[in-house]
């Protein structure tokens, strides 16, 4: 019997690939992992594609109550947004499955960390990928490292906390001494057909109204080919 961690992308019902969706056809239990991401999707609307129950899983249940045992019995899934390993929650279920002997499949799909290429911005050129948590004013270790990537000349791709605008990212760094005038690109829906990519200084994005999910680039030096890409979203 297998535990299944099947990556289902990044917009929609269709987006799971054909081998992720043929192994949910062998499982009795189907659990979605949301505390992660958002899903772009109703949950009715994976059942229906799936022709599966799916039962909702928040992070405790994930991380401390999932139901591992059941995977020695028979063919379970955790289905994931985006990429299983996008999130490190997700490394420590798959060591925790093996250490109790239980087989683990690995089905993979599109993340945000390579859907930013759509920016136009090198994939090779990105440094640290930094998460800007809920409790962002008590900690000052997100912008600490941005300026550790901006000063090596590598571009930084921030990740929100769920509860997290694209306004309230901008005005934290600014907070902590990012100058106004800075290239940023705020991205929103990545990978959905309505995704929407502006860019433009901080100071006019604090203007602009960006809904979830989204995520906030800022570029470092920029190669001319990657200047000629970001002209076609501002």
């Amino acid at each position: 019997m297998t535990l299944y961690l099947i990556s289902i992308g990044l917009s929609d019902e269709k987006d799971i690939s054909l081998k992720g969706l043929e192994a949910l056809k062998k499982c009795k239990e189907i659990y979605l992992e949301n505390y992660t991401s958002f899903l772009q999707v109703s949950k009715e609307k994976l059942e229906k594609l799936y022709n599966k129950k799916i039962i909702l899983a928040d992070r405790e249940f994930v991380e401390s109550n999932f139901p591992l045992e059941k995977a020695k019995k028979q063919d379970i899934a955790l289905l994931i947004i985006g990429d299983v390993f996008s999130a490190t929650t997700h490394i420590s279920l798959l060591l925790e499955a093996k250490k109790n002997k239980i087989e683990v499949k690995v089905i993979h799909n599109a993340s945000v960390l390579t859907a930013v290429g759509i920016t136009g911005l090198s994939l090779y050129k990105f440094g640290q990928v930094i998460s800007i948590p809920s409790n962002y004013k008590e900690t000052s270790s997100p912008y600490e490292n941005f300026q550790i990537n901006y000063k090596n000349n590598m571009h930084t791709l921030f990740l929100l906390d769920l509860d997290l605008k694209i306004k309230d990212a901008l005005n934290y760094l600014i907070s902590k001494g990012l100058d106004k005038k800075t290239l940023c690109l705020a991205c929103e829906k990545l990978g959905n057909e309505k995704q929407r990519i502006k860019a433009a200084t901080a100071e006019k994005l604090l203007k602009e109204n960006f809904g979830k999910p989204s995520c906030l680039i800022i570029p470092s030096k920029l190669h001319f080919i990657e200047e000629e890409a970001l002209e076609q979203w501002q």
